[in-house]
């Protein structure tokens, strides 16, 4: 999540467990602690390191609930030997202290991004993709809760403020995972429709909200993209058919850089030759045919890749236009999608990109 977001929470849950008198140092406390497992960026910036790197290590060991847990314990004891307010109520501030840290990495979770909750163990990162990097409505109660106890201190409206704010936050995390089953359940129907109700796939919710749902699937030529609003559809889904060059990517997956991604983000990418290169798109974030992520990882060597220093790949896309396209789909289905369904055809051929990509898609899990 945002570090707005991630502030006010290690602040919210270090001000509500603290003692009343403490209410305030808490409150700084935590907004540090929630803050801390981000500042993994500043070595690696530093560092220099490629952008493959980068991703795949952010969110990393500094996100580990095997790091945490111990570092939360070694911080307590430190303050706790050099007395003040941890000697106080040593049992309280231990779990203000504990669970400021690890509940940054736990909500990151519930992001698409990917989080290592388990470094160094070798399992993928964990993305239980139930709400997006930013949602106003999850910060809200959070930030409010924070800004009435910092004014009313050791009062007993500071501490209610603080669990109210918990208390809504985490309802409406809840609310996310429904809304999530609810488009998984719509997607499954209408992929067995097809014989896909196994392949490979994800819903993540669009920006800024929980209403409007993407579901990318897995196929063995590429992918398919639809979109959810738990608003204005009813009935089956509607898919747009993408390819990828699957025969490039298979003949490129034994690079280190390869297994490096698709270890990282579960084999969601897309795959494209440009210039004798070999360019990987993240599939999670953004939607075809503008990716927040996409790695020039290996250029033409003979009949293979030969790996290069991984580059990122920027392509201009029009946010705004997105934005606007989205509000409106929140609240609109398309009438093609309409005419999709009334014709029976659930999945539809998707046009070409204007970059001049054939309509595609990444390759296989």
């Amino acid at each position: 999540m945002d570090s707005l977001t991630q502030i006010v929470l290690g602040a919210a849950v270090a001000g509500a467990i603290a003692p009343a008198r403490h209410r305030r140092a808490a409150l700084a406390a935590g907004a540090a602690l929630g803050t801390l497992p981000d500042l993994d960026s500043l070595p690696m910036w530093f560092m220099g390191l490629d952008p493959v790197t980068n991703m795949t290590w952010h969110r990393g060991p500094s996100h580990s609930l095997l790091v945490l847990v111990p570092l939360a314990a070694l911080l307590w004891w430190l303050f706790k030997q050099s007395g003040g307010r941890v000697a106080e109520a040593p049992k309280r501030w231990y779990w203000a202290i504990t669970l400021a840290l690890v509940t940054h990495p736990l909500l990151d979770a519930f992001t698409v991004y990917g989080t290592q909750l388990w470094w160094p163990l070798p399992p993928s990162p964990a993305m239980w993709s139930s709400l997006f990097i930013i949602d106003p409505l999850y910060t809200l109660p959070l930030l409010l809760g924070c800004l009435v106890a910092l004014v009313r201190g050791w009062r007993p409206a500071a501490q209610k403020a603080l669990v109210v704010g918990l208390a809504l936050s985490s309802v409406y995390l809840g609310w996310s995972l429904v809304a999530k089953a609810l488009v998984d359940r719509a997607a499954e129907a209408t992929l067995a429709t097809v014989g896909l109700q196994d392949a490979p796939r994800f819903s993540v919710p669009m920006p800024f909200n929980t209403l409007l749902w993407r579901v990318v699937v897995m196929t063995p030529k590429g992918y398919l993209e639809g979109e959810r609003s738990l608003v204005a559809d009813e009935g089956p889904m509607v898919f747009r058919q993408y390819r990828s060059d699957t025969v490039a990517y298979a003949r490129a997956r034994d690079l280190p850089v390869v297994q490096r991604l698709a270890w990282f983000n579960h084999g969601y990418m897309k795959a494209e030759v440009r210039d004798r290169k070999l360019v990987l798109s993240d599939l999670r974030m953004g939607a075809e045919p503008d990716y927040s992520f996409r790695f020039v990882v290996a250029e033409q060597h003979g009949s293979g890749w030969r790996a290069i220093v991984p580059e990122q790949a920027q392509w201009p896309w029009e946010a705004r236009r997105r934005l606007a396209a989205m509000w409106d789909r929140i609240w609109t289905r398309p009438e093609a999608e309409i005419a999709a369904i009334a014709a029976g055809t659930p999945l539809v051929q998707a046009a070409a990109a204007n970059s001049g990509d054939t309509p595609a898609t990444s390759a296989s899990k």
